[in-house]
């Protein structure tokens, strides 16, 4: 698929077919996410927790009612920003956010649905999720990323949403 294309079709899928997504499809998902820009070259503060196990999922699906989908989702992948490793250690989450977007284009692209599901900054669910995987001190869960092959009636499709209305020049 070309960019262009990426961009415009990629939206939030809920609902997934009960098959499972290859190794490799993840592993090309992760390198996207990788590939993000940082706020310091070398110190990007990303790390990820791939789950596949479905009592996992599910206890992801629990931790708040906007989580439920991660736990129907055939694999959910936890981006982490390591904040020891981090340069500015108040940006992390503008890095956080650039590596999880080119992961959803990237799962896009490879023909499956990804859902962005917030995690961060709401620190209740920061530390339930961080008590789940026994996460150390200085690593903090952004949100989670829900992918899977789209279910039969479900597809990433064009939604023009261009709105000059909100477009300013020099001054607003």
């Amino acid at each position: 698929m070309e960019f262009e294309e990426v961009i415009k079709t990629r939206r939030s899928i809920r609902f997934y077919a009960d098959t499972d997504v290859e190794d490799e499809l993840i592993t090309k998902i992760l390198k996207a996410g990788m590939q993000a820009p940082g706020s310091r070259l070398k110190a990007e503060p990303w790390e990820f927790i791939v789950v596949k196990d479905a009592e996992t999922r599910e206890k992801l699906g629990n931790v708040a009612p906007n989580t439920k989908k991660a736990g129907e989702a055939p694999v959910v992948i936890m981006p982490l920003a390591n904040i020891n490793r981090a340069h500015y250690k108040l940006m992390w989450q503008e890095d956080m956010g650039a590596c999880t977007e080119n992961m959803l284009l990237e799962a896009c692209n490879l023909g499956l649905g990804g859902l962005w599901i917030g995690v961060a900054p709401v620190e209740e669910r920061m530390n339930d999720i961080a008590e789940i995987f026994s996460l150390p001190e200085g690593v903090k869960p952004y949100c989670m990323v829900c992918i899977g092959y789209p279910a039969d009636d479900v597809e990433n499709r064009f939604m023009d949403k261009f709105d000059e209305s909100r477009i300013y020049y020099e001054k607003y």
